[in-house]
């Protein structure tokens, strides 16, 4: 290819990436996370790093799609299926402030992340979801919603998570930000109640083929993991905050509810996934939505392992002892099945 065409080709692959990239940095913060909390300190660290390294270069991949693209970037925003993959620039966010905060003890960065994560969710929650309520013609229910709506519940709760891990730092404010915390954890609640009614009737009145079964589907599972998480946080620091001292009955039957979903999913995503691969041969061929898989698994961990303390049911640590190595081995393979990608079509991987 000529210096002119793959010049054309790089422009071609900007102008058309995809919004969910962020959810590279979702996966890799949560594990990291994840395994931090099982006691592996050295994957922790590696992983806190390689999610700092995302997040920086997308930003600027991002900024720069911004302003050398701006029509196509805008007309996403109103895309049914590429539109909510915007909200992993919030989750992805969030998730590193945390990150940053357990693994890298910046407290400083993730109160910055947190302001940033907030800032960004107001402006896309009435942008995004306003851009697709006015957009005509509309798509049908079956071709105009994925997994990666559930990206949507995925940021709220990640609002919420690093509120509550980061309001002591706001001097005199402490209890408002975690009743703004609280507020955002059941607001994401309603909002999964709301998207997961809408995929499972497409889900069961709809055909399926293999190609419409994404790896976004396992959000159906992080979607209530991280909302488990959410509800673990407030559980745990009921204690410190009267905000929340006296919902504590609440918080954890909601909680628990939350965790009981997300784990009735994960035989269901197993069963799906044999559908797809082994039964109907679908290609294994990477795509950003492969970390959304990832994601969910490292989320599940963390919140199995919070909810253990958080209801004094020790038992439930076992699980996440398990699922840690689960998580990090699904992060190798994407990453390793990225680089791969990324190495043979590095102009239009991005545009996936």
């Amino acid at each position: 290819m000529s210096s002119g065409g793959a010049a054309s080709a790089e422009a071609g692959s900007l102008a058309r990436l995809n919004p969910g990239w962020f959810a590279s940095v979702m996966a890799t913060g949560i594990v990291s996370i994840a395994a931090h909390l099982e006691g592996l300190t050295a994957p922790a660290e590696v992983l806190l790093w390689a999610g700092l390294f995302f997040y920086a270069t997308l930003c600027v991949l991002f900024g720069a799609r911004l302003v050398l693209h701006t029509r196509p970037m805008i007309d996403d925003l109103g895309d049914h299926l590429r539109g909510m993959g915007f909200f992993t620039i919030v989750a992805g966010t969030t998730v590193l402030g945390s990150d940053c905060l357990l693994v890298g003890g910046w407290s400083g960065l993730a109160q910055g992340l947190w302001i940033a994560g907030t800032l960004s969710w107001f402006v896309l929650v009435y942008t995004v979801i306003v851009a697709q309520m006015l957009r005509e013609p509309k798509p049908d229910l079956e071709t105009g919603i994925t997994g990666t709506w559930l990206v949507w519940v995925v940021a709220t709760q990640g609002v919420a998570i690093l509120g509550h891990q980061v309001a002591g730092q706001f001097a005199g404010h402490a209890q408002s930000i975690v009743l703004f915390s609280l507020c955002m954890w059941l607001l994401g609640v309603v909002f999964y109640v709301s998207v997961i009614t809408l995929i499972v009737f497409r889900l069961m009145f709809s055909d399926l083929e293999p190609s419409e079964l994404s790896p976004t589907y396992w959000i159906t599972m992080g979607a209530a993991a991280i909302s488990t998480l959410a509800g673990d946080f407030l559980i745990l620091g009921a204690a410190d905050y009267p905000v929340t001292a006296d919902l504590v009955p609440f918080l954890e039957g909601l909680t628990l509810l939350v965790w009981a979903t997300a784990s009735w999913w994960i035989p269901w995503l197993l069963i799906m996934g044999v559908w797809r691969y082994v039964i109907n041969r679908y290609p294994l061929a990477f795509e950003p939505a492969w970390w959304g898989m990832v994601f969910p698994m490292g989320m599940y961990t963390a919140a199995t392992f919070n909810l253990s303390k958080a209801i004094g049911h020790p038992a439930l640590a076992d699980i996440s002892a398990v699922a840690v190595w689960v998580a990090l081995a699904a992060w190798v393979v994407t990453f390793l099945n990225m680089i791969y990608t990324l190495a043979r079509r590095p102009l239009s991987a991005g545009a996936i």
